[in-house]
């Protein structure tokens, strides 16, 4: 131990006679990053309760620095792939397999096809939108009466309970799950209905395409691969390519997709997100110790979670709330979590 506290002074030495010399002749914003580093080389040495953890989660905190910067700077870049990888599936649906449905399928078919494809391509688009503009929701920055379960350590502000700091938003986040970058918006309270439904809707929408479109991804790959047939023409060869584009990327974002959205169904069963999981695990095994069992204090049980998280209050609401398109607000205001009712079960749907 002594060893290390002794090379991290000569580094820190070295490194401030390099800053000394070059200070002069570096831009002005490097010199806040080359400030930043050296702070923290300064706060491992001379920090009392040294240890190898602390060395090594001060010598990866600019690659965590790193990382929130390019997922920032990213997050337009993936909302945009969404757009377009989305679009080009619409493309195609609409200028090869609308038209050859159209002559192949028969009336019945052809009506559920066109029913179902829109409705979910309506779901998708609505929720997608909401989930991207919407806040997650934000603890109020001047002082209240709410009660607060901790002080955030980032933004020196009282956190209530449920609420943790997004290191890429540089804020705290009410009730947060995660930081999704294909939406470039933190998932919380506000928005986390629709975060849900939008994956929800686009695995079924992908589960649909790849299914529908399975004997055509065959006859088209055949005919590409076919060496003795007669050559195809320019559309039908971009045709074939087309719907195995289309198969390709569908039935791959049904599965990674598919997986994602059933862990979160999981997740919103037991009354937690994705943070909570990790706090919730470390909790009941610090409990288990003692010989206790830790009970999640959010989990109303699996139904009543999930019309808490759908904000189903009688039994018209599944339909115009979870299978119609919706913009209304979650239960509560995210900063208290005692004014359910639901716990016990007052609504029989």
């Amino acid at each position: 131990m002594r060893l290390c506290s002794c090379a991290m002074h000569l580094l820190v030495r070295w490194m401030r006679s390099c800053m000394r010399r070059s200070r002069c002749h570096l831009p002005r914003r490097l010199q806040e990053h080359l400030s930043y580093t050296r702070l923290i080389f300064n706060s491992v040495c001379h920090n009392s309760l040294l240890n190898c953890d602390l060395v090594t989660d001060s010598l990866f905190e600019p690659v965590f620095w790193m990382v929130d910067i390019i997922t920032r700077w990213f997050g337009m870049v993936f909302v945009f792939l969404v757009i377009v990888l989305t679009s080009s599936v619409l493309l195609v649906a609409y200028f090869c397999l609308l038209p050859l449905a159209l002559k192949t399928y028969s009336l019945g078919w052809l009506v559920w096809h066109l029913s179902y494809g829109h409705w979910n391509l309506v779901m998708i688009v609505f929720h997608y939108y909401k989930a991207t503009t919407t806040s997650p929701g934000y603890p109020p920055k001047m002082k209240t009466d709410i009660a607060f379960v901790s002080v955030c350590k980032k933004c020196v502000r009282p956190k209530p309970a449920r609420t943790h700091h997004c290191g890429i938003c540089k804020t705290c986040i009410l009730k947060m799950d995660h930081h999704c970058p294909w939406l470039n918006n933190c998932v919380g309270h506000f928005n986390h209905r629709y975060f849900f439904s939008f994956c929800l809707c686009m695995t079924l929408g992908c589960i649909y395409c790849s299914i529908s479109g399975r004997n055509l991804f065959i006859d088209a790959y055949h005919a590409l691969d076919s060496q003795t047939s007669a050559p195809l023409t320019f559309k039908d060869r971009m045709f074939h390519k087309s719907v195995i584009y289309m198969w390709v990327l569908t039935s791959t974002v049904a599965v990674a997709l598919g997986a994602l959205t059933l862990w979160h169904a999981v997740l919103i069963s037991r009354g937690e997100t994705s943070i909570e999981r990790h706090i919730n695990n470390k909790e009941a095994k610090r409990m288990a110790k003692r010989g206790k069992v830790y009970r999640n204090p959010f989990n109303y049980g699996t139904l009543n979670n999930w019309k808490v998280f759908f904000g189903v209050e009688k039994r018209s609401h599944w339909l115009t709330r979870v299978l119609l398109p919706s913009g209304h607000s979650p239960y509560g205001d995210g900063l208290t979590w005692d004014i359910y009712p639901i716990k016990k079960d007052m609504m029989p749907v």
